[in-house]
Protein backbone atom coordinates (compact mmCIF):
# COMPACT_ATOMS: atom_id res chain seq x y z
CA UNK A 1 0.00 0.00 0.00
CA UNK A 2 1.40 3.22 -1.38
CA UNK A 3 1.95 6.52 1.73
CA UNK A 4 -1.15 8.31 -0.08
CA UNK A 5 -3.43 5.61 0.21
CA UNK A 6 -2.19 4.93 4.10
CA UNK A 7 -3.23 8.86 4.79
CA UNK A 8 -5.83 8.21 2.64
CA UNK A 9 -7.21 4.87 5.28
CA UNK A 10 -5.60 6.72 8.23
CA UNK A 11 -8.13 9.96 7.53
CA UNK A 12 -11.28 7.47 6.99
CA UNK A 13 -10.48 5.52 10.46
CA UNK A 14 -9.83 8.93 11.92
CA UNK A 15 -13.30 10.17 10.72
CA UNK A 16 -15.65 6.87 11.83
CA UNK A 17 -13.80 7.11 14.99
CA UNK A 18 -14.69 10.65 16.05
CA UNK A 19 -18.77 9.73 14.61
CA UNK A 20 -18.13 6.92 17.04
CA UNK A 21 -16.99 8.68 19.94
CA UNK A 22 -20.47 9.99 21.40
CA UNK A 23 -21.71 6.29 21.75
CA UNK A 24 -18.36 5.44 23.32
CA UNK A 25 -18.51 4.45 27.25
CA UNK A 26 -15.77 5.22 29.07
CA UNK A 27 -15.24 8.26 27.16
CA UNK A 28 -12.69 9.51 29.57
CA UNK A 29 -10.02 6.80 28.93
CA UNK A 30 -11.13 7.25 24.93
CA UNK A 31 -10.46 10.93 25.14
CA UNK A 32 -7.14 10.02 27.22
CA UNK A 33 -5.31 7.36 25.02
CA UNK A 34 -6.40 9.85 21.65
CA UNK A 35 -4.64 12.96 23.30
CA UNK A 36 -1.77 10.63 24.09
CA UNK A 37 -1.83 8.30 21.01
CA UNK A 38 -3.16 10.81 18.52
CA UNK A 39 -5.74 7.93 17.77
CA UNK A 40 -8.97 6.27 19.35
CA UNK A 41 -8.41 3.16 20.28
CA UNK A 42 -10.93 0.34 18.21
CA UNK A 43 -10.69 -2.84 20.98
CA UNK A 44 -10.40 -0.31 24.39
CA UNK A 45 -10.52 -4.00 26.18
CA UNK A 46 -6.27 -4.28 25.32
CA UNK A 47 -5.52 -0.63 27.12
CA UNK A 48 -7.52 -1.62 29.72
CA UNK A 49 -5.44 -4.22 30.36
CA UNK A 50 -2.19 -2.23 29.66
CA UNK A 51 -3.16 -0.22 31.92
CA UNK A 52 -3.49 -3.29 35.16
CA UNK A 53 -0.13 -4.38 36.58
CA UNK A 54 -0.64 -7.08 38.51
CA UNK A 55 -0.07 -5.53 42.00
CA UNK A 56 -4.19 -5.34 41.69
CA UNK A 57 -4.74 -8.85 41.87
CA UNK A 58 -7.61 -8.60 39.42
CA UNK A 59 -8.84 -11.48 37.53
CA UNK A 60 -10.99 -12.43 34.36
CA UNK A 61 -14.23 -13.81 34.24
CA UNK A 62 -12.45 -17.24 33.65
CA UNK A 63 -10.68 -16.86 36.50
CA UNK A 64 -7.03 -16.30 34.68
CA UNK A 65 -5.25 -13.34 35.59
CA UNK A 66 -5.70 -10.51 34.69
CA UNK A 67 -2.41 -7.63 34.50
CA UNK A 68 -0.62 -6.09 31.55
CA UNK A 69 2.60 -8.96 31.84
CA UNK A 70 1.37 -10.19 28.71
CA UNK A 71 1.19 -7.38 26.83
CA UNK A 72 4.24 -6.07 28.08
CA UNK A 73 6.14 -9.27 26.75
CA UNK A 74 5.06 -8.68 23.38
CA UNK A 75 5.46 -4.78 23.50
CA UNK A 76 8.89 -5.42 24.41
CA UNK A 77 9.33 -7.24 21.02
CA UNK A 78 7.51 -5.10 19.22
CA UNK A 79 9.00 -1.81 20.45
CA UNK A 80 12.44 -3.09 20.04
CA UNK A 81 11.77 -3.72 16.48
CA UNK A 82 10.31 -0.47 15.93
CA UNK A 83 13.68 1.63 17.73
CA UNK A 84 15.88 -0.65 15.99
CA UNK A 85 14.31 0.25 12.83
CA UNK A 86 14.41 3.86 13.78
CA UNK A 87 18.25 3.67 14.71
CA UNK A 88 19.02 1.68 11.59
CA UNK A 89 17.65 4.66 8.93
CA UNK A 90 18.79 7.21 11.20
CA UNK A 91 22.47 6.11 11.85
CA UNK A 92 23.15 5.02 7.99
CA UNK A 93 26.64 4.77 8.35
CA UNK A 94 27.24 3.12 12.05
CA UNK A 95 27.64 -0.60 12.48
CA UNK A 96 25.44 -3.10 14.58
CA UNK A 97 27.65 -2.53 18.17
CA UNK A 98 26.77 1.22 17.76
CA UNK A 99 22.51 0.31 16.60
CA UNK A 100 22.58 -1.83 19.61
CA UNK A 101 23.78 0.21 21.85
CA UNK A 102 22.26 2.95 21.00
CA UNK A 103 18.46 0.90 20.74
CA UNK A 104 19.45 -0.62 24.59
CA UNK A 105 19.73 3.06 25.73
CA UNK A 106 15.95 4.25 24.56
CA UNK A 107 14.16 0.91 25.19
CA UNK A 108 15.94 0.51 28.61
CA UNK A 109 13.05 0.57 31.67
CA UNK A 110 14.61 4.24 33.35
CA UNK A 111 14.07 5.94 29.83
CA UNK A 112 10.60 4.09 29.07
CA UNK A 113 9.48 5.33 32.69
CA UNK A 114 10.30 8.55 31.89
CA UNK A 115 8.33 8.72 28.59
CA UNK A 116 5.45 7.15 30.56
CA UNK A 117 5.42 9.93 32.61
CA UNK A 118 6.15 12.78 29.43
CA UNK A 119 2.94 11.65 28.02
CA UNK A 120 1.18 10.95 30.87
CA UNK A 121 0.77 7.03 31.09
CA UNK A 122 2.01 7.34 34.35
CA UNK A 123 -1.46 8.52 35.79
CA UNK A 124 -3.53 6.20 34.26
CA UNK A 125 -2.29 2.90 35.96
CA UNK A 126 -4.41 1.15 38.03
CA UNK A 127 -2.14 -0.34 40.53
CA UNK A 128 -1.91 -0.77 44.30
CA UNK A 129 -0.87 2.80 45.70
CA UNK A 130 1.81 1.27 48.02
CA UNK A 131 3.29 -0.49 45.61
CA UNK A 132 3.37 2.55 42.69
CA UNK A 133 5.28 4.54 45.32
CA UNK A 134 8.50 2.41 45.22
CA UNK A 135 8.68 0.34 42.13
CA UNK A 136 10.32 2.43 38.99
CA UNK A 137 9.58 0.06 36.56
CA UNK A 138 6.03 0.19 36.64
CA UNK A 139 5.57 2.98 34.37
CA UNK A 140 8.29 1.43 31.97
CA UNK A 141 6.36 -1.65 31.69
CA UNK A 142 3.14 -0.37 31.83
CA UNK A 143 5.12 1.58 28.09
CA UNK A 144 5.65 -1.31 26.88
CA UNK A 145 2.30 -2.61 27.50
CA UNK A 146 0.63 0.40 25.60
CA UNK A 147 2.91 -0.39 22.54
CA UNK A 148 1.71 -4.63 22.77
CA UNK A 149 -1.93 -2.72 23.04
CA UNK A 150 -1.33 -0.59 19.65
CA UNK A 151 0.04 -3.52 18.19
CA UNK A 152 -2.91 -6.07 18.60
CA UNK A 153 -5.47 -3.22 18.27
CA UNK A 154 -3.88 -1.54 15.01
CA UNK A 155 -0.97 -3.23 14.12
CA UNK A 156 2.94 -2.64 13.78
CA UNK A 157 2.63 0.81 11.63
CA UNK A 158 0.68 2.27 13.77
CA UNK A 159 2.85 1.46 16.54
CA UNK A 160 5.46 2.95 14.15
CA UNK A 161 3.46 6.00 13.77
CA UNK A 162 3.08 6.61 17.48
CA UNK A 163 6.69 6.00 18.72
CA UNK A 164 8.31 8.53 15.49
CA UNK A 165 5.62 11.07 15.72
CA UNK A 166 4.38 11.17 19.39
CA UNK A 167 7.61 10.29 21.02
CA UNK A 168 10.87 10.37 18.91
CA UNK A 169 9.98 13.62 17.16
CA UNK A 170 9.27 15.46 20.53
CA UNK A 171 10.92 13.44 23.67
CA UNK A 172 13.83 12.11 22.28
CA UNK A 173 17.30 13.51 20.63
CA UNK A 174 18.53 10.58 19.08
CA UNK A 175 21.51 12.02 18.79
CA UNK A 176 22.30 12.87 21.81
CA UNK A 177 21.03 9.77 23.40
CA UNK A 178 23.60 8.12 20.55
CA UNK A 179 26.21 9.37 22.45
CA UNK A 180 25.46 10.19 26.37
CA UNK A 181 27.55 8.21 28.37
CA UNK A 182 25.43 5.80 30.29
CA UNK A 183 27.76 2.63 31.12
CA UNK A 184 28.55 4.00 34.62
CA UNK A 185 30.29 1.06 35.87
CA UNK A 186 32.93 0.71 32.87
CA UNK A 187 33.82 4.18 32.88
CA UNK A 188 34.64 3.88 37.09
CA UNK A 189 36.59 0.91 36.32
CA UNK A 190 38.47 3.34 33.78
CA UNK A 191 39.12 6.13 36.61
CA UNK A 192 39.98 3.05 38.98
CA UNK A 193 42.76 1.73 36.54
CA UNK A 194 44.24 4.97 35.73
CA UNK A 195 44.88 5.68 39.47
CA UNK A 196 46.35 2.16 39.87
CA UNK A 197 43.53 1.11 42.76
CA UNK A 198 41.44 -1.33 43.92
CA UNK A 199 37.79 -1.67 42.74
CA UNK A 200 35.11 -4.02 44.62
CA UNK A 201 31.03 -4.25 44.10
CA UNK A 202 29.71 -5.66 47.32
CA UNK A 203 25.92 -7.03 47.70
CA UNK A 204 24.54 -5.69 50.89
CA UNK A 205 21.21 -6.89 50.72
CA UNK A 206 18.66 -9.03 48.55
CA UNK A 207 15.24 -7.92 49.27
CA UNK A 208 11.49 -8.31 47.59
CA UNK A 209 9.64 -5.65 46.88
CA UNK A 210 5.69 -5.40 47.33
CA UNK A 211 5.16 -7.46 43.92
CA UNK A 212 7.76 -9.88 44.35
CA UNK A 213 10.12 -7.90 42.30
CA UNK A 214 13.80 -8.54 43.78
CA UNK A 215 15.63 -5.43 45.02
CA UNK A 216 19.30 -5.59 45.45
CA UNK A 217 21.44 -3.40 47.72
CA UNK A 218 25.23 -2.70 46.31
CA UNK A 219 28.13 -0.54 47.34
CA UNK A 220 31.08 0.56 45.84
CA UNK A 221 34.38 -0.77 47.84
CA UNK A 222 37.43 1.37 46.39
CA UNK A 223 41.05 0.11 48.18
CA UNK A 224 39.24 -0.54 51.17
CA UNK A 225 36.91 2.55 51.43
CA UNK A 226 33.26 2.47 50.43
CA UNK A 227 32.24 5.32 47.87
CA UNK A 228 28.92 4.73 47.54
CA UNK A 229 25.60 2.84 47.49
CA UNK A 230 22.94 1.79 45.18
CA UNK A 231 19.64 -0.24 44.46
CA UNK A 232 18.49 -1.47 41.66
CA UNK A 233 15.78 -4.53 40.50
CA UNK A 234 19.00 -6.31 39.31
CA UNK A 235 22.81 -6.60 40.73
CA UNK A 236 23.72 -4.98 37.53
CA UNK A 237 21.07 -1.81 37.85
CA UNK A 238 22.51 -1.53 41.62
CA UNK A 239 26.15 -1.67 40.32
CA UNK A 240 25.04 1.47 37.40
CA UNK A 241 23.49 3.45 40.08
CA UNK A 242 26.25 2.76 42.84
CA UNK A 243 29.04 3.43 40.28
CA UNK A 244 27.17 7.11 39.17
CA UNK A 245 26.87 7.99 42.83
CA UNK A 246 30.70 7.14 43.18
CA UNK A 247 31.89 9.26 40.27
CA UNK A 248 29.61 11.78 41.59
CA UNK A 249 31.25 12.06 44.88
CA UNK A 250 34.97 11.27 43.41
CA UNK A 251 34.34 14.65 41.27
CA UNK A 252 32.80 16.65 43.72
CA UNK A 253 34.76 15.30 47.30
CA UNK A 254 38.25 16.92 46.56
CA UNK A 255 39.50 14.67 49.71
CA UNK A 256 37.84 11.42 49.35
CA UNK A 257 39.36 12.31 45.55
CA UNK A 258 42.94 13.00 46.97
CA UNK A 259 42.94 10.02 49.42
CA UNK A 260 42.22 7.27 46.96
CA UNK A 261 44.91 8.63 44.53
CA UNK A 262 47.84 9.31 46.98
CA UNK A 263 47.97 12.82 46.65
CA UNK A 264 49.13 15.11 49.43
Amino acid sequence: MSAVLRFIQAQAENLIDAIKFPFRKEKGLYRAFHKMMGFYPHNISFYQEALMHKSMSAHAKSGTPLNNERLEFLGDAVLSAVVGEVVYHHFPRKREGFLTNTRSKIVQRESLGKLAADIGLDKLIRSNEHNQMHNSYLAGNAFEALIGAIYLDRGYAHCKSFFTEKILHSLINLDKVAYQEVNFKSKLLEWCQKHKVDLEYVLLAETKAEDGSPLFNSKVVINGFECARGKGYSKKESHQKASKNALHRLKHDRLLHDELTGKP
